[in-house]
């Protein structure tokens, strides 16, 4: 007597009888064994099903309403924003990791020499093969990133489209783009040139200019009421650790729920 557990659906006859290509007997194949494992396709119907479930409680946009025959060609460019800020965040990030590989985010160094970090900075630039072209790259596409999303949130404002139901979606995108902010905030202050150090100083007085918790806000974000190595060390940690994965993830949400409720043509 076998332990092994029956195929209720006779997966592997089913398999056999279709005239399937190696990719699709491959995906077919690991699909069916993870669904022994986990259930996958019993989410994946769950998930159908609020899918459609959610569409149908979908109001008309004013293409169907008015039978318009999608005349609204004048904004598809507007439309686009949200994908080119996407593009824009992943440039960021690939160029962002191969930097990190020649990058090192110390102040000063033991000897006293000048800072470690504008050193490796100028060593990108000047002597890495590509370094200029690839830290051109990363500068650019954060700028590009900061305009997209500001001008994406102008579009969506303006045509009606933070309205019932897509509330939620415009409350993150008003923290996509407040982290999108101290994405280029804390990478400005990366290389500790005197840019840097000025615009990190404007930052703790703005800190310590808040009422009742501005000194503990300054501690925390700037390790303290003058710039130091901890300050360094805290805007690396949230710019190539914290800031990514919290920014990847509400990104993910944003675009499902794009996903599920489709486009918000102009009202």
């Amino acid at each position: 007597m076998s332990l092994e557990r029956k195929d209720e659906h006779d997966h592997k006859g089913w398999m056999e009888s279709r005239e399937l290509s190696p990719l699709e007997s491959i995906y077919l194949t690991t699909l069916i064994w993870l669904d022994k494992r986990l259930r996958v396709v019993d989410y994946l119907e769950i998930l159908e099903d609020l899918y459609y479930k959610v569409n149908m409680q979908m109001p008309k946009s004013h293409t169907e309403q008015y039978n318009l025959d999608n005349k609204f060609w004048y904004w598809y460019p507007l439309y686009a924003l949200g994908s080119f800020s996407t593009i824009a965040y992943v440039v960021a990030a690939i160029s962002g990791a191969l930097l990190g590989f020649y990058y090192a985010p110390a102040a000063a160094a033991a000897d006293g020499s000048p800072t470690v970090a504008y050193d490796s900075v100028m060593l990108i630039m000047g002597q890495l093969n590509l370094g200029y072209f690839l830290r051109s790259v990363h500068r650019w596409a954060a700028q590009v990133m900061v305009a997209a999303v500001f001008l994406h949130m102008l579009r969506v404002y303006f045509t009606g489209a933070y309205k019932e139901p897509r509330e939620l979606n415009w409350l993150i995108g008003i923290i996509l783009i407040s982290l999108t902010l101290v994405f280029g905030y804390t990478g400005y202050l990366l290389p500790w040139s005197q840019l840097s150090f000025w615009a990190g100083q404007i930052g703790v007085e703005m800190s310590l200019s808040i009422p009742l918790i501005g000194e503990w806000v300054a501690q925390l974000m700037f390790g303290g009421f003058t710039l130091s190595q901890s300050t360094l060390q805290r805007m690396y940690i949230l710019h190539v650790f914290f800031l990514p994965f919290i920014t990847t993830a509400l990104i993910a949400v944003h675009i499902g729920i794009v996903w599920m409720q489709g486009i918000a043509e102009p009202h």
